[in-house]
């Protein structure tokens, strides 16, 4: 199968269940809603070794917020609830509780699954807190050197899906690059999805285990890298191939991420210099989700 003159593998992404908060930030400005969106996704790349999986999903504007203030939806995932639970009350207590004029919202107000995120804070205030309604929700006010943090007394959790992804083959860094670039533009347009690298890019890559330093759980994925293609037995690197991409896209269902993974791909293979899209996955060994590339389009 061919997109643009760009061959599209026939193969599967694979993906893993996965736990999922989202959470509401607003700001003053849109400026410190971003700011303390970032600072509280940061260190949040893979769960082989941080502590969280986590990324921006979208912006909004006072129309859409409880408060009528700009807010940033982001998402933070774990592998049980018990330490997305602990990941929260990190985060938004680090990093967007210090960060200036914020409030937090439950992004998932309907979902079965609740933490008591907000009220745990509130012992912050020690003893000066408050309550109050916003927009109908329940708030902690905690009163601050600025003036005072306000976050909702729960934040929701559901099952969500990690680990979507495809792969971008190009002649050169830059093409790839932008190819990619792109490609994450387009992806960020989907609701309900994040893409938790670096910009959303992956440059490493990785395969599961070792086949030299048995002690590490993950290492480079040799056949993918292009600058050992003619050394490295098995090589997965065309000829014409000198640099590779991946795009990893976590979210709340199998159908955000099926648009995202086509928004995505749509926008890669529309950049001169893309040979091939392709996806990783260990044989249907990892997680019971696949997405085939073929079936996006």
């Amino acid at each position: 199968m061919e997109l643009n003159g760009v061959e599209i593998e026939d193969t599967f992404a694979e993906a893993f269940p996965i736990k999922m908060a989202r959470v509401l930030i607003t700001a003053a400005t849109m400026r410190w809603a971003t700011v303390a969106a970032q600072e509280a996704t940061g260190f949040g790349t893979s769960v082989i070794g941080c502590p969280a999986e986590a990324g921006i999903e979208m912006f909004v504007d006072g129309s859409e917020t409880p408060d009528g203030r700009p807010g940033v939806y982001i998402q933070i995932y774990t592998f049980g609830y018990k330490s997305l639970e602990g990941q929260l009350l990190e985060r938004i207590g680090q990093c967007v509780l210090t960060a200036p004029t914020t409030a937090v919202f439950n992004g998932f107000p309907d979902a079965e699954k609740q933490f008591d995120t907000g009220n745990k804070l509130r012992y912050f205030a020690d003893g000066t807190e408050s309550q109050t309604e916003v927009g109908g929700r329940k708030m902690h006010v905690i009163p601050m050197m600025e003036g005072d943090f306000l976050v909702e007394d729960s934040l929701g959790a559901i099952e969500a899906i990690a680990g979507g992804n495809f792969f971008i083959f190009a002649d050169s860094q830059m093409n790839a690059l932008t190819a990619a670039e792109n490609a994450v533009d387009s992806i960020q347009a989907v609701e309900g999805v994040v893409t938790p690298f670096p910009g959303g890019i992956v440059a490493s890559g990785s395969k599961a285990g070792a086949n030299k330093y048995k002690f590490l759980k993950a290492t480079a994925n040799e056949k993918f890298c292009p600058s050992i293609k003619d050394t490295v037995e098995g090589s997965e690197i065309p000829a014409d191939v000198n640099c590779v991409y991946e795009i990893v896209i976590n979210g709340v269902d199998a159908d955000a991420i099926n648009e995202a993974m086509a928004a995505g791909v749509e926008a890669a293979v529309n950049v001169p210099g893309v040979k091939k899209i392709t996806a990783g996955n260990y044989g249907g060994n990892l997680g019971p989700h696949k997405f085939n590339l073929h079936d996006l389009f």
